[in-house]
């Protein structure tokens, strides 16, 4: 069995281009995923401006402690008259500092008597003072290719003037869910050993959380002809293919089978718990990733192997998760021979942070992964006692 690691860079290899670019109006782009480097056509700030109400002067003006006369009043938006030595400027915040002033002095810092300003405290060149620039240097790299765009870099591209961005076309991604135990919910009452079907609304979910669009189909039936058809009819639906469950060695689990007869298949079987039987391959020159059937090794092995894969289709570089170490508040007794993501919560403590279990961790268990904040993980032949630092990964950072 490879390690996820392994398996991973192995994927990542495999990673299709990304989708054909478009242009998309700034106000529908939240989400997209940058086609271009996108510079700055323009400095940030544009012009030298005032941080704060109060007064631009020279600084060397009021050096000795004197009081200045107050030579004109400029508002944000006014164009402002040259500085005449030996006076001051009424200023308001974010209005340009006029030609001449070096330093704005604080209103709360200086005394207003008869129409002059003194200040209360020194004042030094530049206080005060928003340069050219200083933010963002015109000409300079402001967002990279690659970029999902959240809504600090929309206002970012927006307070430069662009109205519009080149965005990559969504990842078209077709989720497969096989079983003839499974039904929808909402449907009529389970009869017995049928169960409701989980993994086809949360892989979906997790899909369109990661920016791309979910093609979902209907379940599909425990035979080689109607998976064969499904896989068929996904690779021309869809730029990447994912299915959950038929990928072990049941008699019934036909996915596999009918993968490496449509197309080929590159991995199977990964060193991970939850998730071991993990495939990946194509149908036809379509990218096929095969999850397992149980709930927690759909959500282990989607944030850990799948996502990071499906971004990379889609032009974004993120197969390096973030990790915290943190103290473990639970214990591994009997040492693995894969790679385990306990599915945990973070409490914090006076010794700092302590990763403590979220409930029941069977792959067939769902609930402890609605609890969890994270997943703890647990080297091959390690084990782990209450208090051993242990590395975690945020979920909000595999499933955004």
């Amino acid at each position: 069995m490879l390690s996820p690691s392994l398996a991973l860079a192995r994927m990542l290899a495999a990673a299709i281009p990304p989708p054909p670019a478009h242009g998309m109006q700034l106000a529908d782009a939240l989400g997209a995923t940058l086609a271009v480097d996108v510079t700055a056509p323009l400095a940030l700030p544009a012009f030298d401006n005032s941080a704060m109400d109060g007064y631009a002067l020279r600084a060397s003006d009021v050096a000795d402690g004197r009081s200045l006369p107050v030579s004109q009043r400029i508002l944000a938006g006014q164009v402002p008259l040259p500085l005449t030595s030996g006076t001051a400027a009424r200023i308001f915040t974010g209005a340009p500092l006029p030609e001449g002033a070096d330093s704005v002095m604080m209103q709360e810092a200086c005394a207003v008597v008869d129409g002059s300003v003194r200040p209360l405290q020194a004042v030094t060149v530049g206080s005060h003072v928003r340069r050219r620039g200083e933010d963002v240097a015109q000409g300079s790299l402001l967002l990279p290719r690659g970029r999902r765009l959240r809504p600090q870099d929309l206002g970012l591209l927006a307070s430069v003037g662009m109205a519009s961005v080149e965005v990559y076309r969504p990842l078209r991604v077709a989720i497969l869910v096989t079983g003839d135990e499974l039904r929808e919910p909402g449907g009529p009452p389970l009869r017995a050993g049928e169960i409701f079907n989980s993994n086809g609304p949360m892989l979906s979910a997790m899909v369109r959380r990661c920016g791309l669009q979910a093609i979902e189909t209907e379940r599909v039936a425990d035979s080689e002809q109607a998976v064969a058809q499904a896989l068929g009819d996904a690779a021309a639906a869809a730029d990447v293919i994912v299915s959950t469950g038929g990928v072990s060695v049941g008699e019934a689990d036909h996915v596999r089978s009918q993968v490496e007869r449509l197309g080929a298949l590159s991995l199977w079987r990964i060193a991970i718990k939850p998730g071991k039987p993990l495939a990946f391959g194509r149908v036809g020159d379509v990218p096929f990733i095969g999850l397992p059937g149980n709930p927690s090794s759909v959500f282990v092995t989607f944030a850990v192997l799948a996502r990071p894969f499906l971004l990379a289709c889609q032009g974004r570089d993120e197969r390096e998760m973030p990790r915290l170490t943190v103290r473990a508040g639970f214990s591994v007794t009997s040492a693995g021979t894969r790679e385990e993501y306990l599915r945990v919560t973070l409490l914090p403590g006076d010794d700092g942070t302590e990763a403590v279990l979220a409930g029941n961790q069977s792959s067939g268990a769902l609930s402890a992964a609605t609890r969890a904040q994270a997943l703890a993980v647990v080297p091959p032949d390690t084990l782990i006692a209450p208090g051993d630092a242990v590395d975690v990964i945020l979920l909000d950072a595999l499933v955004p």
